[in-house]
């Protein structure tokens, strides 16, 4: 565990730091008249990401943590299984997500996930399952004007972009 949280910590902190770089490429301040440029939520995410990975490792090295003290093992045969299932039922999803599109794919692999994974009950996995799509195409699609990918869906949502432009 100690050599785990090690490694992540300066893994993120090197994707924070390339993170930043790309964002630079956009502008990262306030735009008159516009408000925030382009590269600014993600330049500023990444600082806040960077300072955390920083403070992680400073807490490492003074051992100040209860993971820096850790013999145990990182993964066992258990959580080994576990991160196989949701990371094949994940790339199942993005996979998926060129056929059926987002807003079906992403209550798929809710479904799969809080009700097999979590065992949660049917009726709050259904309720999360249909929901998110709905808050998510509201978020991206009306208030953001941001199409996500439909796949062969997409004339199902013709109406809706009827309705909503």
């Amino acid at each position: 565990m100690r050599r785990a949280e090690l490694l992540m910590a300066l893994v993120l902190a090197l994707l924070s730091v390339y993170l930043m770089w790309k964002s630079w490429e956009l502008p990262i301040g306030w735009i008159p008249d516009e408000g925030p440029g382009g590269g600014a939520f993600p330049f500023w995410l990444s600082v806040g990401m960077l300072g955390s990975c920083i403070w992680i490792v400073v807490r490492w090295v003074l051992r100040s943590s209860p993971l820096s003290h850790s013999k145990a093992p990182y993964m066992t045969g258990d959580v080994a299984v576990t991160f196989a299932a949701v990371a094949g039922s994940l790339t199942v999803m993005l996979g998926a997500i060129h056929f059926i599109g987002m807003y079906f794919s992403i209550p798929l692999f809710l479904m799969f996930y809080l009700r097999l994974m979590g065992r949660h009950g049917w009726l709050s996995s259904l309720c999360i399952a249909l929901v998110t799509p709905v808050v998510t195409f509201f978020f991206f699609e009306v208030a953001l004007r941001i199409t996500l990918p439909k796949g062969w869906t997409e004339p199902l949502f013709y109406p809706l972009y009827d309705w909503f432009f």
